[in-house]
């Protein structure tokens, strides 16, 4: 009997023991594992240059930034039709543009339109019989201004008629893409005047549309860059 107690004691001893010695085995794999992890991190730093980690991180970034930015394009709309400002101004370089701007002025949207970018050769009567606008309201109500080559430029531009005329509230009439960049220029050329913008839309891209369409891509991303780079051109001129 003695040695039946024995043995009953000491396999209690071993059971006991088991949990323990079960323990430690799976702490020392742990900690194996995390040793292997660190050495292979410490390896991947060693062979990956920080400039790609920095370069792959701002294409990430970019990427990221392009479908906010799409996104947003997309889901632009016009303002409700009971909105008025005091004046509309259209950015030439897009289709339907000046059209839709010409029948927000027919619909007394706006007092007054300036048209900017205008090719020096263009004839206001050319213009007119072109968008079959009514000739009595081209001639007393729209303005042409031929100086603006670009977004930078329908800014300057279009700065200097709102302080003419001294309106506080315009239409910014450009394509949906067009319209963030339009609106950062604009911004910072006439301070507190109200811009509204006022999209055409062209391209359906909602509901994700503008990634199954080749031509619409490529524009959306050429705008984003050009966006991009209008936000790095002002930040910096404000930094000198």
């Amino acid at each position: 009997m003695q040695n039946n107690a024995s043995d009953t004691a000491e396999q209690n001893r071993q059971n006991d023991e088991r949990p323990a010695e079960t323990t430690g085995r799976e702490a020392s794999v742990h900690i194996s594992k995390d040793g292997f992890i660190r050495h292979w991190l410490k390896r991947l730093r060693r062979r990956i240059p920080p400039v790609a980690v920095v370069l792959f991180s701002m294409i990430v970034a970019l990427g990221i930034g392009f479908v906010i930015f799409s996104e947003h394009v997309s889901n632009l709309q016009a303002p409700p039709a009971d909105q008025k400002a005091d004046a509309i101004i259209v950015l030439t370089g897009g289709k339907s543009r000046i059209e839709v701007a010409l029948e927000l002025l027919a619909e007394k949207r706006g007092e007054r339109l300036l048209i900017s970018g205008v090719h020096p050769s263009t004839k206001r009567e050319a213009l007119q019989r072109i968008t079959r606008t009514d000739p009595a309201l081209f001639a007393c109500c729209v303005d042409l201004d031929r100086t603006a080559l670009n977004t930078i430029g329908n800014a300057v531009e279009s700065a200097k008629w709102i302080k003419q005329h001294n309106y506080k509230r315009i239409f910014i009439v450009t394509n949906n893409y067009h319209i963030p960049r339009s609106i950062l220029e604009l911004s910072r050329q006439v301070g507190n005047v109200e811009l509204l913008p006022y999209p055409v839309i062209n391209s359906d891209l909602k509901n994700n549309n503008w990634m199954r369409q080749g031509d619409t891509l490529r524009v959306l991303f050429t705008e984003y860059i050009k966006y991009i780079g209008a936000l790095a051109h002002i930040s910096l001129s404000q930094n000198d």
